[in-house]
């Protein structure tokens, strides 16, 4: 669920314990509508993310890498002039709004202190990132808002700030538990969660269905969950709460959820933010890579499905020629009936002496051609036939090849996990004619070198996981030394896994986990009991001229395992 305004009280309380009063060191904008402060606080150094993307605003701390771009967007610039050393004076939420204020205390240019804030509008499509001055004036915002957006309210630099406009609707922490009750007087029988969404602000869909289910039928105890839940969130006794449903987690509140029954289970975490953090982490991963990478994935889609439809007819064709028997067959019977036969027949009536029952068969033949031409015709429409079989079984190998790289390539798409991982895809497209080069004289030249994800095994050894075929390529044919462990996923897209061993042996436990990590890191990653191939470097061999990523081995072992994401967050090396 988004953020509604009570859920974002739970996350303010604990953000001010974090960050009020501190101190902010740094300043990065790794997405056109992310901004991540680096403060130096009272409880130690924390990275708080300020998200004003429309599907899913948000703000809470961080420990996710995240990939900056090579030059800072302007509007981050402007934020490490004003709020560079800056200290978080207090952070304000207005009553049941989804908006968080921050009051900073700066120097300007002259050294002298003054007031900066920054707001945060967590409201779904109209979300937005706002810097003001002490006066309350825009100096500038992530999304800029004139007149032709919106004729209500404009978000520009130089007006004086001003809320949006509030809901004509009940703020149910001021009522009095009388004055809840008049509020959910339902005199036209409306549904209760519907009733409760249209009279008071700051409720969810999911809140009000549950305070729905656990009311019942009684009218009087609707009310008496209102209030409830109001003073739950009034004195601080919430519990950051993650809705798992078949081991996925769907949705994430401040209170266990009841109206799901037994298949959803709510489970309690550690921390809002830590919460926030891993409930988003993946979906934003692919968000950013569908964003990014988009040209990228149509151009490979594109390639993919154009060569499995070239398989496909080369395929039916190749099952065509399986009856090129026939064709020198007929050419025998008309050789052998050419003194019954005259030039501009059509047809030839003969005894098929190729079937043990030698019936008469018909046999088609060109008017225009003699006899001898006739029979020659067929015999070239044979070794037609058999030398395209020979042809045919080439491409149809040739072209499954390509088939599994554009393929690999997809599976390297879902891997990326910032711009610098897709810019080193995009090269290696290119330089195998699936993109053209680019028509600037100063890109042509230039070669992106991302890393592979490095881990560290419960035993301390280390494990690269490569997330592109370049990488792949690289850790196994250039890094690896020969008698460290390499490990890919059976006949499965994958990236390939080095465990390095350092001149020593590879225990069983750091075995099992590079294994889970390489299930983990391809096509299998929903499934169990993923089938992992594991040798040393020295039997695995990258065959002349074959595709970036592309290898084969010999003398290999197999182990059976269930990918686990958690591992892998766990073992990451940051």
């Amino acid at each position: 669920m988004p953020l509604d305004a009570l859920c974002l009280t739970a996350v303010a309380d604990e953000l001010r314990a974090a960050v009020q009063g501190g101190k902010i060191d740094k300043i990065y904008q790794p997405a056109r509508d992310e901004v991540v402060l680096f403060i130096r606080g009272q409880q130690g150094n924390v990275k708080l993310l300020l998200s004003a993307n429309p599907g899913h605003p948000r703000a809470h701390l961080t420990t996710l890498p995240r990939e900056n771009p090579a030059e800072p967007p302007m509007f981050c610039m402007l934020l490490r002039k004003h709020l560079q050393g800056a200290r978080i004076l207090e952070l304000v939420q207005p009553p049941m709004e989804r908006i968080l204020d921050f009051r900073l205390e700066s120097l300007d240019e002259l050294g002298d202190r003054v007031e900066r804030r920054l707001v945060l509008e967590a409201m779904g499509r109209n979300a937005n990132l706002i810097l003001l001055d002490g006066e309350g004036r825009i100096l500038d915002c992530i999304r800029r808002v004139d007149g032709d957006m919106s004729r209500q309210r404009q978000v520009l630099p130089g007006l004086f700030y001003r809320q949006p406009p509030a809901p004509d609707k009940l703020d149910p922490m001021a009522l009095e538990p009388e004055q809840l009750r008049q509020a959910l007087d339902n005199p036209l029988g409306k549904q209760w969660d519907k009733l409760l969404l249209d009279t008071f602000t700051g409720l969810s869909p999911l809140l009000a269905r549950e305070l729905t289910f656990r009311a019942g039928e009684d009218p009087a105890r609707l009310a008496a969950e209102v209030e409830k839940l109001c003073a739950c969130v009034r004195e601080g006794r919430v519990t950051p709460t993650l809705l798992m449903r078949e081991g996925k987690a769907v949705d994430f509140t401040f209170l266990p959820i009841l109206q799901y029954g037994p298949e959803t289970e709510s489970l309690p975490q550690e921390s809002f933010s830590k919460m926030l953090d891993g409930f988003y982490e993946n979906r934003e991963a692919a968000e950013r890579v569908r964003q990014r990478g988009q040209d990228l994935v149509k151009a490979v889609t594109n390639a993919r499905d154009r060569t499995a439809r070239k398989l496909a007819n080369q395929q039916r064709e190749l099952e065509a020629t399986q009856d090129r028997e026939r064709l020198r067959e007929q050419g025998d019977i008309i050789t052998s009936n050419l003194h019954a036969m005259e030039k501009g027949m059509s047809v030839l009536r003969a005894m098929d002496f190729y079937d043990p029952a030698c019936p008469m068969v018909e046999i088609r033949l060109d008017p225009l051609l003699t006899p001898q031409q006739n029979a020659a015709r067929y015999y070239k429409e044979y070794n037609k036939a058999k030398t395209a079989e020979k042809m045919l079984t080439i491409q149809l190998e040739k072209g499954g090849r390509e088939l599994e790289y554009l393929n690999s390539v997809l599976e390297n798409l879902s891997l990326a996990e910032g711009e610098r991982d897709l810019q080193e895809i995009r090269q290696e497209l290119t330089e195998t004619g699936y993109l053209r080069r680019s028509g600037k004289a100063k890109d042509r030249g230039k070669k992106v070198a991302g890393k592979p994800m490095e881990f560290r095994s419960s035993t301390g050894l280390r494990i690269s996981v490569g997330k592109n075929n370049s990488q792949n390529d690289l850790l196994t044919t250039k890094m690896a030394y020969k008698s460290d462990i390499w490990l890919h996923t059976q006949k499965i897209h994958g990236s390939h896994v080095i465990l390095w061993l350092e001149g020593g042996e590879a225990d069983a436990q750091s075995l099992t986990e590079a294994a889970q990590l390489a299930a983990w890191f391809s096509q299998a990653r929903e499934s169990s009991k993923v089938p992992v191939d594991y040798t040393p470097v020295k039997y695995v061999k990258k065959p002349a001229g074959a595709r970036p990523g592309m290898v084969v081995y010999t003398t290999y072992q197999t182990a059976v395992v269930d990918p686990d994401p958690e591992l892998a967050k766990r073992l990451r090396v940051k």
